[in-house]
C-alpha cells in the first residue's frame, strides 16, 4: 500500500489534532493534509473534559488580568510571552467555536454563560453544562468533515517519527490496527497531538489511551521533553476508578468536607477555599490525611464533595454528568448525599519542547495540546485553560506547519519504505521472536506503582533516587515481553506492548527531572527543599534521551512584565 504523500501529516485526532488540519487547510485548500489517530477521533480524550474553556468576554475581565492568573498559578515558570499571545487569541477561538455549532450555556439575557474556576480572579470560564470537551470535540470533528483535502487514518498506531538525511520529520511509521500492516506515511511536516501519559501513574483521570505515544516517539528522535517533573493532581477523583468530578461541581459552590464535617480549607486557603489552584488543594488532602481527619474506605481514603446544597434544578442544570456518574459508578445521588472524593493524576504541564510558534528543535516537527510544552502552564496550569490552549495552540501549530511545508520538498517514498520496514523488523525482534516470559500488565504495575511512591503529590530525594534505580530494570523486563497473540487484525496486545514502551520513555524524564530540582513549586513539592528557588531553578528542564538515564539541562523562563512574587491565595 503505497500511501498518499501529505503536505502535514498530524498524529492525534483530539482537540489539538482537529484544529491542527483546520487551520492548515483554511490556510491553504489545496494543502493535504493527513490524520493519524488510534482511536476513532471522537473518542479522543478531549470528549472527557468537562468543567469548561477559559477566556476574556466579559466588561470585568481583561487580557492582563487572565495573564497575571496563569502566570501566578503556574508559579511564575510560564513563559510570558507565550501566555500573553494565549490569552489574546483564546476569545478568539472560543467565538470561532461557536460559530461552527459548539452549544455554550447562555445566561437569561443571551449571553455565554461563565463559571468561577480554581485560581482565576473572575468568572472567565465559559461552559456547555458539564460536558464542554464532548459539545467542543463535536464541533471541531464535524467542522472538519467539511474538507475534503483533510485523509484521516482512523485506527492507526504511530510508532515511529522519520528523519530525512539532514534530520527533519518527514513522516511517520504506523501500523494499521485493522489490518496489522505497517506503513510509512510521508509529508513535508508532522504535528503531534497525542495527548498527556498520565498512565504512568496508577490513579488518573486519563482513559487508557493516554500513553505518551507521541512524547515517546519524539523523545526517541532526539527533541528534548519539557518540564516534565510537573504532574497536576485533580483534587476530585472518584475512588477505585480515577474518575473525574469536575472543578465545575466547586465552581457552582461544592463543598469540601472532612470527616470532623469541616469545610477544611479555611486552613490552608481561606481567601479561595475550594477555588484555589489544584496543586494547593490536592496537597491540603494530604494534610487532612495524616492528621486522621478523612475517611476510610475499600479504595484508601477520600473526603466528601457536598453539592446537597445547590438543588436538583442547579445540579440538573449546570453538573448534570457529575449527577450521571456519580449515579452509575458509585450509586450515589448527590442531590442526597456527599460524594467521596480524593486527588487524583489529571494532567502533564510537561511534554515535547516547542517555542511559541509550535516548532520543535526538528526541522518540520511540531506539537500542540496537551503532548507539548509551550511553557504556558508553568509548574501548575489553571482549570480551563487547557481547552483554551489546545484550541489556541493547534491553530497555530496547523498555520505555522502549513507555512513550513510550502518552503519544503516532498519526501521520497522509498526510502520512508524502508524506514518502516526496518521498524516493523524492531518491533516484531522484540514482541515476537525473543525468549522472554514477562508480562506486560505485571511490568506496567510496577512502573505505576515506583511512580506512586517516588514521584506522587510529595517527593523527597531517597523516594525519588529509588524510582531512578528502579526504571531501570523495568527496562530490562520489557525487553523480555513476549506477545502471545500473532494475529494481524486489532493486536490489542501488540498495542499494549507498544503502549508500555512509551509510558517506560515518559516516567524516565518524570522521575530524573524531579529528582535534580531541588525546590518546591507548584505541582512540583519537595519535602526536603521545601521553598521555592527562584536562584537556582527560575528555568525549564529539558529531558534528553541518552543510552543511559535522561540527560537534563536547563532553559531560562521568558519574563516580559510580571516579576515573581510569594505565591499565595
Amino acid at each position: 500500500m503505497n500511501v498518499p504523500n501529505h503536505d502535514i501529516l498530524i498524529v492525534g485526532g483530539g482537540g489539538a489534532g482537529l484544529r491542527a488540519a483546520i487551520a492548515a487547510v483554511e490556510l491553504d485548500p489545496n494543502l493535504s493534509v493527513g490524520l493519524v489517530s488510534k482511536v476513532y477521533p471522537m473518542r479522543s480524550h478531549t470528549v472527557s473534559a468537562e468543567g469548561g474553556s477559559a477566556a476574556v468576554i466579559r466588561d470585568d475581565d481583561s487580557f492582563d488580568g487572565h495573564a497575571f492568573d496563569t502566570i501566578k498559578g503556574s508559579d511564575f515558570l510560564a513563559d510570558q510571552d507565550v501566555v500573553e499571545v494565549f490569552v489574546e487569541e483564546a476569545r478568539d477561538e472560543l467565538i470561532q467555536l461557536e460559530h461552527w455549532g459548539c452549544p455554550w450555556s447562555r445566561d437569561d439575557d443571551g449571553r455565554i454563560s461563565v463559571r468561577a474556576f480554581g485560581g482565576m480572579s473572575v468568572k472567565r470560564t465559559l461552559y456547555a453544562a458539564d460536558k464542554t470537551g464532548f459539545h467542543m470535540l463535536h464541533a471541531l470533528f464535524q467542522t472538519s468533515l467539511k474538507y475534503d483535502r483533510i485523509h484521516r487514518y482512523d485506527e492507526w498506531f504511530g510508532t515511529r517519527l522519520l528523519l530525512d538525511d539532514n534530520g527533519a520529520a518527514c513522516g511517520v511509521a504506523a501500523i494499521n490496527v485493522r489490518s496489522g500492516a505497517m506503513e510509512a506515511i510521508p509529508a513535508k511536516a508532522v504535528i503531534i497531538c497525542t495527548g498527556g501519559g498520565g498512565r504512568i501513574f496508577p490513579f488518573t483521570t486519563n482513559a487508557a489511551i493516554k500513553t505518551g505515544d507521541g512524547m515517546s516517539m519524539a523523545y526517541r528522535a532526539g527533541c528534548p521533553l519539557k518540564d516534565m517533573e510537573f504532574v497536576q493532581y485533580h483534587p476530585t477523583g472518584l475512588p477505585g476508578t480515577g474518575i473525574l468530578m469536575t472543578e465545575a461541581s466547586r465552581g457552582e459552590g461544592g463543598y469540601l468536607i472532612n470527616n470532623k464535617g469541616d469545610r477544611y480549607l479555611s486552613e490552608y486557603l481561606p481567601d479561595k477555599m475550594e477555588l484555589g489552584p489544584r496543586d494547593m488543594v490536592s496537597r491540603a488532602f494530604v494534610h487532612e490525611e495524616r492528621a486522621g481527619r478523612v475517611f476510610s474506605g475499600p479504595y484508601g481514603t477520600y473526603v466528601h464533595l457536598d453539592l446537597r446544597h445547590l438543588g436538583e434544578k442547579k445540579i440538573d442544570e449546570r453538573i448534570p454528568f457529575v449527577r450521571e456518574l456519580t449515579k452509575n459508578y458509585v450509586g450515589i445521588d448527590p442531590v442526597y448525599e456527599p460524594v467521596p472524593v480524593r486527588p487524583v493524576v489529571h494532567y502533564m504541564m510537561g511534554g515535547i519542547h516547542t517555542d511559541i510558534t509550535t516548532a520543535t528543535p526538528i526541522p518540520g516537527l511540531y506539537a500542540a495540546g496537551e503532548t507539548a510544552c509551550v511553557t504556558m502552564n508553568g509548574a501548575n496550569r489553571l482549570g480551563s485553560n487547557s481547552l483554551s490552549e489546545l484550541l489556541v495552540f493547534g491553530a497555530r501549530a496547523g498555520q505555522y506547519a502549513a507555512e513550513y511545508a510550502a518552503e519544503v520538498n516532498s519526501p521520497s517514498y522509498d526510502s520512508l519504505e524502508k524506514m518502516a520496514a526496518d521498524e516493523w523488523q524492531r518491533i516484531e525482534n522484540a514482541f515476537f521472536k525473543n525468549e522472554g516470559s514477562e508480562r506486560i500488565a505485571d511490568i506496567r504495575t510496577d512502573l505505576q506503582k515506583t511512580m506512586e511512591q517516588g514521584a506522587g503529590i510529595y517527593r523527597e530525594q531517597e523516594s525519588l533516587e529509588a524510582t531512578c534505580a528502579e526504571l531501570p530494570k523495568l527496562k530490562e523486563r520489557y525487553a523480555r515481553v513476549q506477545v502471545d497473540d500473532s494475529s494481524s487484525v486489532f493486536n490489542t496486545e501488540l498495542t499494549a506492548a507498544l503502549e508500555l514502551g512509551s509510558l517506560l520513555d515518559v516516567a524516565e524524564t518524570v522521575a530524573h527531572s524531579a529528582l535534580l530540582r531541588r525546590e518546591s513549586r507548584g505541582s512540583h513539592s519537595r519535602m526536603d527543599y521545601e521553598e521555592r528557588d527562584d536562584e537556582n531553578f527560575l528555568c525549564h528542564s529539558l529531558a534528553y534521551r541518552t543510552d543511559d538515564a535522561p540527560r537534563i539541562e536547563y532553559q531560562d523562563v521568558v519574563i516580559t512584565r510580571w516579576q515573581p512574587q510569594e505565591r499565595t491565595y
